[in-house]
């Protein structure tokens, strides 16, 4: 039997509201013990030192971005696989605009058998969501039922559908699939040529603002539509305080939505685009510093009930020019808990119990998964995590291939040792 003791390491289980510290015992990729010190052990097994450390449940992200197929450059499934073990995630959910995109059950098998053949017992378990509409071009929906039927793990475009009708329509016949429907709430037309969320900021910056009621505007579009027709949303990226009193007010009158806000959004604000690094232009643009508060309380507090990391890669080329002229987007995988961890956790704003439920417990719900928990018997989908390890991020530490990024070179604290995903 191969064993491995855990010894007295902190327990973090939000699923149980465990916050303890304890031996754990995992053998065969299984979780043997929890108690508060484990003495009788099978023969050869390795006994760790863990004080100090963390274990907790392996992380979820909702959604990301894979470059291959088609883009290669920025990112392969092996790489973003690597970069999620390091960064503690076990389960990824991968959005369909790929090169040729998801809207078609070949396209998935594709990626499918593509991600079989890395399977390593540390890399993430990747799902793949399936295009709403063909060549994600918001145009004409793709043959639903098929693409459910070849196993996607629900329903996504990651770009904003902007014909109503067509959004209506959808939701219409998704709702007998049962799966879970994510829409990006985003009017193009009031966004405008924005690359910064609108205020005194982007005045004070000169760039361009888009206005926040080009996301509040189409959001509560989608809450009439939730509201009339009764299919389940769950509602991405969320980066604006009126979004959150939106969604806050759908759930009390029991609209059948969830919400997610990427994770930069929760620590980061318009105030730091004073470097005009462009690994900051994202869209939905990080928001005005009332909105990072919001965003952080509602997190915390299960208004949004999920944080995602929307892993995004560019290549150094496409990423190294003119602020507003760059594509928009971050990676993350990496980064997302050690820097939450020290922005919000560390300080006491957040417990560790409370990040733990926002990055692994409620992404699982949202995609309808069973979440994983720290108890005898149940498969080891854990990671070991020492919040207190220094290192600096640079291109050698990095897995991604891409290093679009704007704690790229600096010194960061929190690292995850461990992932285990059986």
């Amino acid at each position: 039997m191969n064993s491995e003791l855990l010894q007295q390491v902190r327990v973090l289980d939000p699923l149980t509201n465990t916050d303890q510290i304890a031996d754990v015992l995992i053998a065969d990729g299984v979780i043997q013990q929890i108690a508060p010190q484990i003495l009788d052990l099978p023969e050869t097994t390795q006994v760790r030192n863990c004080q100090g450390l963390v274990v907790g449940p392996g992380l979820v992200d909702l959604y990301s971005h894979s470059g291959e197929p088609g883009f290669e450059e920025r990112e392969t499934l092996e790489s973003l696989m690597k970069a999620a073990s390091v960064g503690g995630f076990t389960r990824v959910a991968i959005l369909p605009d790929t090169k040729p995109p998801v809207d078609n059950p070949a396209g998935l098998a594709f990626l499918q058998r593509n991600t079989k053949v890395r399977e390593n017992p540390q890399f993430p378990t990747l799902y793949f969501w399936g295009a709403l509409t063909t060549g994600i071009q918001g145009q004409q929906m793709t043959e639903l039922a098929e693409l459910a039927a070849a196993g996607v793990v629900g329903f996504a475009d990651g770009h904003p559908i902007q014909n109503l009708a067509l959004l209506r329509r959808l939701l219409e016949y998704l709702q007998p699939l049962g799966k879970p429907v994510a829409i990006w709430p985003c009017d193009r037309h009031l966004a405008g040529s924005g690359v910064m969320r609108e205020g005194p900021d982007s005045i004070r910056f000169g760039l361009a603002g888009n206005p926040a009621i080009s996301e509040t505007a189409a959001l509560a579009a989608l809450l009439e539509l939730v509201e009339a027709i009764g299919t389940a949303v769950h509602i991405m990226r969320v980066s604006t305080a009126r979004s959150v009193q939106l969604i806050q007010d759908a759930k009390t009158r029991g609209l059948p939505v969830t919400a997610s806000t990427p994770w930069t959004h929760s620590i980061l604000d318009t105030s730091s685009l004073s470097s005009y690094n462009p690994s900051l232009h994202i869209d939905p643009p990080l928001g005005n510093p009332a909105d990072r508060t919001a965003l952080e309380q509602a997190a915390r507090e299960g208004v949004i009930d999920a944080i995602a990391v929307d892993h995004t890669p560019y290549s150094y080329e496409e990423k190294t020019v003119a602020f507003g002229e760059s594509p928009a987007g971050t990676i993350g995988l990496e980064l997302a808990l050690p820097l939450l961890w020290h922005t919000l956790v560390a300080n006491g704003t957040w417990t560790a119990l409370e990040l733990w439920r926002a990055l692994s417990t409620q992404p699982a719900l949202c995609l309808q998964q069973k979440p994983a928990t720290l108890a005898a018997g149940q498969p080891a989908e854990i990671i070991l995590f020492d919040p207190q390890q220094t290192w600096t991020l640079d291109v050698h530490t990095l897995h991604s291939r891409s290093t679009n990024t704007p704690w790229l070179g600096r010194q960061l604290s929190g690292r995850v040792l461990q992932t285990w995903n059986n």
